[in-house]
């Protein structure tokens, strides 16, 4: 019973990364870094997803259903640096954002959303490691709270190079919030599934 106790206490208070971290120091380390780089590779490679809409010079992308998830995963400390070794490297010139890489990208008209992506990932690992992300209303919530974290950055980001007008919210909020409710649902139906075959896979024989 007190095995059980033991193990329930854990998973209410870790993220997957956290449950799956080796408990070597070593291993541990390796096992940050690992996931770190991982992340910052997966929002690369889900900025390669884009829709260019005519009307937008902000393209929909598959970046901030990876940022949420990362957040989730990893929670907040592994998933923002996560995130913000894959601005670092965007602004170091590799190709990595949806509109290339360099400086001129990070400044330009998309730069407001890539530094929400920070915030965000903070945001959700943050709800995560309090356990948000156990049950489905929680999570909706955290994902909500993430993407407004997105959004206020990159609409004030907007404003500031545009000035504040209705155009903004035409071209910088409007035409994704269709494509974030999906995404946020999406993440919503399989974050607690995964945590009721961890929590209850194995961790109900040691009860018994």
């Amino acid at each position: 019973m007190q095995l059980w106790q033991k193990a329930k206490n854990m998973l209410t208070n870790a993220t997957y990364a956290t449950f799956l971290r080796p408990s070597k120091k070593v291993y541990a380390g390796l096992y940050d870094a690992a996931l770190i780089i991982g992340g910052s590779l997966l929002v690369a490679l889900c900025a390669r997803v884009r829709i260019l809409l005519p009307f937008s010079p902000v393209p929909v992308t598959g970046q901030t259903f990876a940022v949420l998830i990362i957040g989730t995963l990893f929670g907040a400390g592994r998933g923002s640096l996560s995130v913000l070794l894959y601005i670092m490297m965007g602004a170091a010139g590799l190709r990595v954002f949806a509109l290339g890489g360099g400086f001129a990208v990070l400044f330009g008209l998309t730069g407001g959303y890539l530094v929400g992506f920070v915030a965000a990932a903070y945001i959700t690992g943050l709800l995560a490691e309090r356990g948000w992300d156990r049950r489905i209303g929680t999570t909706l919530l955290a994902m909500v709270f993430g993407n407004i974290a997105i959004y206020a950055f990159g609409l004030l980001w907007l404003c500031c190079l545009m000035g504040v007008n209705k155009t903004v919210l035409m071209v910088g909020l409007y035409p994704f919030i269709v494509g974030d409710l999906l995404k946020i649902s999406l993440a919503a139906v399989l974050l607690p599934s995964g945590w009721k075959l961890l929590g209850y896979s194995g961790l109900d024989k040691s009860k018994k």
